[in-house]
């Protein structure tokens, strides 16, 4: 085993470690920075095995944007950010479906190759990895964006507490009603 091999394993066992703990905690704020964790260690694993560019892309999307506009949408909408009382449920059905799950999916991995070496294609390149972004995945990636855009302008409008009511109105100097406004000149 090279240290490459142990460093890999460490940043797995942290990811799976973090991974539990977002879905085990009862805090959301806490549940988010756990993501960060989680994702961050990702990214290291992607770092051993020479992926530079995916092991960035990993952190400037996910950790970097992905995460804190899940951090936005929580502070935004006023959301209950402690521990939930709603969210106490039993455990053990999840536990059960997710170690059944990667249970079966070990028992498929080492079935399939049978503790062989694979050998690796040669490493892509920034270049080859642009072209298959922005010719065959654009609009995929445009479409994610107006999806990340609209998740925001969401959280913005139900954080307004003002939108949707009217303003109190009071007889103006003609006779005719105008809106009440305050020192400020807003309604």
């Amino acid at each position: 085993m090279t240290g490459a091999d142990v460093l890999l394993l460490a940043l797995g066992a942290v990811a799976v470690g973090a991974g539990a703990l977002v879905v085990g905690t009862r805090h959301l704020v806490r549940a988010g920075l756990w993501l960060v964790v989680c994702l961050g260690a990702l990214a290291g694993d992607y770092l051993v095995l020479t992926a530079e560019l995916v092991a960035w892309v990993q952190v400037l999307i996910y950790v970097g944007a992905v995460v804190v506009l899940l951090l936005f949408a929580v502070m935004l909408t006023r959301a209950p950010i402690g521990a939930s009382d709603d969210l106490d449920r039993p455990g053990w059905p999840a536990a059960l479906i997710g170690g059944g799950s990667g249970l079966g999916l070990a028992v498929l991995l080492v079935d399939a190759f049978r503790w062989s070496r694979v050998e690796l294609p040669a490493a892509g390149t920034a270049e080859r990895l642009g072209e298959q972004v922005f010719r065959s995945w654009v609009l995929p990636f445009e479409l994610l964006s107006v999806l990340l855009l609209a998740a925001l302008v969401g959280a913005i409008v139900l954080s307004r507490t003002d939108i949707g009511r009217t303003a109190p109105s009071r007889p103006g100097p003609s006779g005719v009603t105008v809106p009440a406004v305050d020192e400020g000149g807003r309604p």
